[in-house]
């Protein structure tokens, strides 16, 4: 079994470590203030071919692998866990469904603006009784012609708020559960009937917006229409086990960059007359964050090896996903603890990277859900 890196993903992941230490990392503290989205940041991920890392290079992306995706997504999360949800949304949730599902002519059209990193995309899921049942969709597409008229509610869209494209799950009629879902692929900015709601306040990743999209007889052509009528719930589940992958990248990024603030820390932090990493009780601590973060950081690996390799990866994304998510969050809450009283005040990053984890444990599917999605893979096993 080799865990070697070849030499083109070890040579990008280097690129982009670089980049976020010298360029986003410094911004970080400010992002988080002023909720400034972070757009000469997504611009020059653009240019290094990151906004698109997966996708082929005849569509606007870098050509590269899934594997490679999880150690750039690794980097700049641990630099800016902004940075990392909006890398992944542009990947995964709008990325993958149209790459996979997209006919040609959708593809060309529709990937390089957003794989190049001149735009950002988004994915339009979640609504107000729709959640983590994502069958129960209520926003309404009716074909009328050569259009879909389509009327709802969408909330908690990450990257709604600046995006250029959406792919956007609805309904054909809602008493076909799973059976009427389909994805339609949006232009945001040149779409009658579509408007941009609220923007939430929220815990953390406070410089990734995260926005309502309201349709209002919205016209969306009937040429945007991913794959055929009834295969729209299967595309989304596929969506969303890529997408865990991208999430789990991010969550271990975010908890890398606690277990390293909290290492540097207790170096410095003299207590009873020595730094309080000579303390068997620290020493543990950041011994249990390395373990379980080279753990996370394992799994994603093979998960996004078997995506590279076109093998089933539902139960090992959702593994993937909710261990490195958890694992952050443990990280992140040992962090504030290493550095004591100064870990809640927000002189130290200490503070940011405990609010940013926690939502790794919750979107893409909450880890209940994934512990679902495992369990349900496990008993079906013969």
């Amino acid at each position: 079994m080799n865990f070697g890196l070849t030499d083109d993903q070890r040579d990008v992941r280097d690129m982009v470590k670089k980049f976020a230490e010298q360029e986003i990392k410094p911004i970080a503290a400010e992002l988080d203030k002023t909720h400034r989205h972070p757009e000469e940041i997504c611009r020059k991920l653009g240019e290094m071919g990151i906004m698109g890392v997966a996708v082929p290079q005849e569509y606007g992306g870098a050509g590269m692998d899934v594997v490679t995706y999880v150690l750039c997504m690794i980097e700049i999360s641990k630099a800016c866990a902004s940075c990392g949800v909006i890398v992944s949304v542009n990947n995964s949730l709008y990325g993958y469904p149209i790459l996979a599902f997209g006919t040609e002519e959708q593809k060309k059209k529709y990937l390089p603006p957003v794989a190049s990193g001149q735009v950002e995309g988004c994915y339009g899921l979640t609504e107000p009784s729709a959640g983590s049942d994502a069958a129960a969709l209520k926003c309404r597409a009716v074909l009328k012609g050569d259009k879909y008229i389509v009327n709802g509610t969408k909330i908690f869209i990450t990257n709604g708020n600046v995006a250029h494209y959406c792919v956007l799950a609805v309904t054909t009629d809602p008493a076909l559960g799973y059976k009427g879902v389909i994805n339609l692929i949006v232009d945001m900015k040149n779409t009658p009937g579509f408007k941009v709601g609220k923007i939430e306040e929220k815990m953390g990743i406070l410089a990734s917006g995260t926005a309502e999209l309201v349709f209002e007889d919205a016209e969306i052509p009937a040429a945007n229409l991913l794959g055929k009528p009834g295969q729209g719930f299967k595309q989304m589940m596929m969506g969303l086990d890529a997408g865990r992958i991208g999430i789990g990248s991010q969550a271990c990024g975010i908890g890398r960059a606690a277990m390293e603030d909290a290492l540097a820390y207790a170096k410095e932090r003299v207590q009873f007359g020595k730094p309080i990493s000579t303390f068997q009780a620290i020493q543990f601590k950041l011994a249990d964050m390395a373990m379980e973060l080279d753990a996370a950081e394992l799994l994603l690996l093979r998960a996004a090896w078997m995506e590279d390799n076109h093998l089933e990866f539902e139960k090992e994304s959702a593994m993937a996903k909710c261990y490195a998510s958890d694992v952050a969050m443990r990280a992140a809450i040992e962090g504030v603890q290493i550095f004591g009283g100064y870990g809640y005040t927000k002189e130290y990053p200490a503070e940011r990277h405990m609010r940013d984890a926690k939502i790794c444990q919750i979107y893409e599917g909450t880890n209940e859900i994934q512990r679902v999605v495992i369990s349900r893979k496990l008993l079906s096993m013969r």
